[in-house]
């Protein structure tokens, strides 16, 4: 029983960061209508400028965490404003467009930083204890700036009038454009939004697992596997999600070994989606 409650915690974990990574994603495709496949770029992005800050600079982690959430957020930014705003509608050129950035961004990494990982290890260790129960202190910090974030999120969507906005937007663009919204700013906004929590959570989970210039492809396949299953568009849906795929891996990483694990979590999700092909909140599409 202790250890089933230990992989629950770390399934929890798990699904808080893929919920930050699946929010970033599902809210630029809700509002934007575009398929950002840099996503896993700026999550590796954010891991790097993290290291920089901590072992060339000698920052507090910390400061580092801020900074990679900053560097992250003001560069989706510019690749907004400069960049998808010129080819917006047109799905095609963005898809080309954010697949590009993303082999800039892992390219001036590997020039930078080489194809080695570096030693970049989270600054606190040890393992909280209860009864049978472990869960390392690192998970349990990461967890809790997990929580706290998109605790954030939820508030500036659904609680704020630049989150009515944006939401106004992702409904019916024209007529938010008609009633005044202003899709000039609120566009690089929510894309800068995105990509500073793939940069945060980058930065936070790059210590414990791993840092390459490679690992952005499997952090991408989970979110846009995380974003379909919780319904394209649907913040709730995407938690929901997220949570629900942490928690299958984790068990499944425990119960049945790793390629039984991912193999587990496919053929949920390929269920789920025969029986409600909209996702778990995704709106149904209605056909004329």
């Amino acid at each position: 029983m202790e250890a089933f409650i230990a992989t629950g915690l770390i399934g929890i974990s798990l699904g808080s960061q893929y919920t930050l990574l699946a929010l970033g994603f599902t809210l630029i495709f809700g509002i934007l209508g575009v398929v950002n496949f840099a996503h896993g770029g700026f999550y590796v992005m954010g891991g790097y400028v993290a290291y920089y800050c901590t072992a060339v600079l000698g920052l507090p982690y910390p400061v580092a965490v801020l900074a990679a959430l900053i560097g992250t957020a003001a560069l989706g930014w510019l690749l907004e404003a400069l960049i998808l705003e010129r080819v917006i509608d047109d799905h095609q050129a963005t898809l080309m467009a954010t697949m590009g950035f993303y082999l800039v961004m892992a390219t001036t990494v590997l020039l930078i930083f080489g194809a080695e990982s570096p030693e970049f290890s989270f600054p606190v260790s040890g393992v909280w204890r209860a009864g049978g129960v472990y869960f390392p202190y690192a998970n349990m910090i990461v967890l809790a700036v997990c929580l706290a974030a998109i605790l954030f999120v939820y508030w500036l969507v659904y609680g704020t009038n630049v989150g009515r906005a944006m939401r106004a937007m992702a409904e019916d663009r024209a007529v938010a454009s008609a009633l005044g919204m202003r899709t000039k700013a609120l566009f690089p906004f929510a894309f800068a939004l995105a990509t500073g929590l793939a940069g945060m959570t980058g930065a936070l989970v790059t210590p414990i697992l791993a840092l390459a210039p490679h690992i952005g492809d499997p952090v991408l396949a989970f979110s846009f596997l995380t974003v379909i299953l919780g319904g394209l568009g649907s913040v709730t849906g995407a938690t929901v999600a997220a949570f629900i795929v942490g928690l299958v891996e984790a068990y499944a990483a425990v119960y049945l070994g790793g390629s039984k694990g991912a193999l587990t979590l496919f053929v949920l999700v390929l269920v789920i989606l025969v029986v409600r092909p909209q996702g778990i909140l995704g709106k149904e599409v209605r056909r004329s």
